[in-house]
């Protein structure tokens, strides 16, 4: 391959081969290579397609769909999968766009420019559904790039910048929590996940079978509710985390794709409910959004105290409201109690 082309683009390359043998083709097409694109995640393609307010995910299930084998041929030869000829042109093309934007690398943006300059692929008629083409790629990638510029030299050159990025950034968290489907969640929980994306966790080490087993339960269709237990400080909360991060770099079942790993702070759900009903309010809130975002997994810590949490004479406690929902598997839940 050639010299000139980044990490990433060769990662995305050999992505695109294990989408084409995931999606039974014998073949490698710009539709595997767009797939690479989509799982790679952290690129600039895929932020500017972000930018546009496209689900990723639905614009995967649309390639999905477009060239999954429904034949169920078996492959001769896994190990030397062939290029369609539109795909090996995208990648001879992808160069040329590189030395037209004056950029010394093949980067993920040149490949995704290579893809929507050929109008006959699989991968441009579907981006064009979305409503996405070269010139508007193109105009958007050109915003970035000064973007990109812009930042690096307030970063060089003036201190005072920090403090209204700050600002802004709080404000666009302020935003997208006002935008959430979960607000009650947010303000009672934790959202591992996205502290995974945002690269706030860690990565865990000697868990892979305890994390493997996690994925493997969370994946059944019914008691689908794992528990963690051992003696303190031995790593519970650490496999919670290390699944977040497989969900994130998408390195578990397909069931657990997209999945948000919440963990429920049990003390400020409790905390203020000085009169009656108002934990019970709360609760039936979190459990609305629960029934409502099937996407969310709840992680209970030390799961032994949601027996009397919030319960008065005469009322409900948190593990009574939690025990019908479970039951009819309307959520799904990871405890953690110690020893």
């Amino acid at each position: 391959m050639d010299n000139n082309f980044s990490a990433q683009v060769k990662e995305i390359i050999s992505f695109s081969r294990e989408e084409a043998l995931r999606l039974g083709n014998d073949f490698i097409g710009t539709e595997h290579l767009l797939l690479g694109l989509i799982r790679e995640g952290d690129n600039t393609a895929v932020r500017i397609l972000k930018s546009f307010n496209i689900d990723l995910y639905e614009l995967r299930k649309e390639v999905e769909l477009a060239v999954k084998d429904k034949t169920g041929k078996n492959i001769a030869n896994i190990n030397s999968l062939p290029l369609t000829k539109q795909a090996e042109k995208v990648i001879r093309v992808t160069v040329l766009e590189a030395k037209a934007l004056k950029s010394p690398t093949v980067e993920t943006e040149h490949l995704m420019l290579s893809i929507l300059k050929n109008k006959e692929n699989i991968a441009t008629q579907i981006l064009n559904q979305f409503d996405v083409d070269y010139d508007l790629f193109r105009n958007e990638l050109g915003v970035v790039k000064s973007n990109d510029v812009r930042s690096e030299y307030a970063e060089e050159n003036d201190d005072d910048f920090d403090d209204e990025k700050k600002y802004a950034q709080q404000k666009s968290r302020a935003a997208g929590t006002a935008k959430s489907k979960t607000p009650v969640l947010d303000n009672f929980g934790r959202d591992i996940t996205r502290l995974a994306e945002s690269g706030a966790l860690d990565p865990i080490v000697g868990r892979e079978e305890e994390i493997e087993r996690v994925s493997q339960i969370l994946s059944r269709r019914k008691k689908n509710n794992p528990i963690l237990i051992g003696e303190p400080g031995v790593g519970k909360t650490a496999i919670v985390e290390g699944l977040a991060l497989r969900i994130v770099q998408r390195k578990v079942s397909r069931v657990l794709f997209d999945k948000r790993v919440i963990s429920l702070d049990l003390a400020a759900l409790v905390a203020g409910t000085k009169y009656r009903g108002q934990f019970e309010e709360r609760m039936k809130a979190i459990m609305n959004e629960l029934e409502k975002n099937r996407d969310v997994i709840l992680f209970i810590d030390e799961i032994h105290t949601i027996v009397g949490a919030g319960g008065a004479s005469g009322s409900l406690d948190a593990s009574n409201i939690f025990k019908p929902a479970l039951a009819r598997g309307e959520l799904q839940c990871i405890g953690a109690s110690t020893l």
